[in-house]
């Protein structure tokens, strides 16, 4: 028997709620982490006074009442909405694709005159089974739309031409005919108040933490420190790639104070032409509604994930899925170590996903309803 229940192997959502849902039932919890701050991706720094999304913007949203009410016990949640713009050499247009947009693009008041636009261009390309993440959004939305708000983002994003990206990458995209500019159609949205690192302080509420150590480095010490081990890093590196290299798309940064008190005027800006480098700039102040006389932001760099690098996009093409197959089938075999979050489920996961599948972990090890 080891001093503890359970080592929780990462400090983001998935570990942070499952330690804190253990420590509920009676259960003694060891957390760690090889970053120096608790939090994952999520966590925010403060800079100048503002909570800085140090690894990317991220906006909490959801339709399940019970999971924006597990949050919110924790902390106040803001009623912040996403609505991002597009600058495409110079020109801007909101996001997600709205009448606004199709006002911006062709001038049209209605909806019919833009479904008309829409309905003519996707016509005219005559694509009748798509053959590439191209074909795939021009059958979808027509040449405008797609050569100035989609094509650049899109090949930065991936660091491929969209004609070498499979179709599946974008099995839909989303078209309103309203004049709506929410990205998200969740009934719950927003940011909490003083930022994701006081949410997952609140979260992680005396339970025993340490950072800035390695499980893997040291796998046999740490092990022996509990009768369970929940590990939520990557699952290929657990087994020291034993079947191969998962891929993923990493991200780089590059933060900026300026002094001045409103840079664009929207939390976020996506790049959506090939010749920007970067895909988008945050301003983390307008998260919050910030007015400081200050304001911070960053540049979002796509690039190919190396191993010194941070793991953000799975690459789940068919090579990649198959691997991880593997490894799955592999980590079925385990009797201690218990697997989850996006790294050890090769997945990309919202923020509301990873809570609910830590509390359905938490559920089935102690034999309890799914209540969520």
């Amino acid at each position: 028997m080891g001093k503890y229940d359970f080592l929780i192997v990462g400090a983001g959502l998935y570990g942070s709620v499952f330690a804190h849902e253990a420590k509920k039932r009676g259960k003694k919890c060891l957390v760690i982490d090889k970053r120096k701050h608790i939090g994952g991706n999520a966590y925010t720094e403060n800079i100048e006074n503002i909570n800085v999304h140090k690894y990317g913007a991220h906006i909490f949203h959801t339709s399940n009442k019970k999971i924006w009410d597990y949050v919110n016990s924790f902390v106040e949640f803001n009623r912040y909405t996403n609505s991002p713009l597009a600058n495409y050499n110079g020109e801007l247009y909101n996001l997600p694709f709205n009448m606004n947009t199709f006002h911006q693009l062709w001038g049209v008041k209605t909806p019919d005159e833009a479904q008309a636009i829409i309905k003519s261009q996707i016509e005219k390309l005559n694509i009748k089974e798509p053959a590439n993440l191209e074909e795939q959004a021009l059958s979808l939305v027509g040449t405008d739309i797609y050569h100035k708000l989609i094509k650049g983002y899109t090949e930065k994003q991936w660091g491929r031409k969209a004609t070498d990206l499979p179709a599946f990458i974008i099995k839909r995209l989303p078209v309103r005919f309203t004049f709506d500019n929410n990205y998200f159609n969740d009934n719950y949205q927003g940011i909490p108040i003083g930022g994701y690192t006081a949410l997952v302080e609140k979260i992680l509420d005396g339970i025993e933490i340490k950072l800035g150590v390695n499980y893997l480095s040291d796998k046999d010490y740490f092990d022996s420190l509990a009768d369970k081990v929940v590990y939520t890093g990557m699952i290929d590196e657990f087994y020291n790639y034993k079947f191969g290299i998962l891929e993923y798309r990493s991200l780089h940064f590059e933060n900026e104070i300026i002094d001045s008190s409103n840079y664009q005027g929207n939390a976020v800006v996506n790049y959506t032409d090939s010749e920007t480098p970067f895909t988008r700039i945050i301003e983390h102040k307008h998260f919050e509604f910030g007015t400081q006389p200050k304001t911070v932001v960053t540049r979002e760099y796509p690039k190919e994930w190396k191993k010194e690098d941070e793991p953000y996009y799975p690459v789940n093409d068919d090579k990649n899925n198959k691997l991880f197959k593997l490894y799955s089938e592999l980590s079925k075999k385990e009797s201690k170590v218990i697997f989850g979050g996006r790294l050890g489920d090769y997945k990309y996961y919202d923020m509301h996903h990873i809570i609910g599948l830590s509390l359905k972990k938490i559920a089935t090890l102690f034999n309890e309803p799914d209540s969520i």
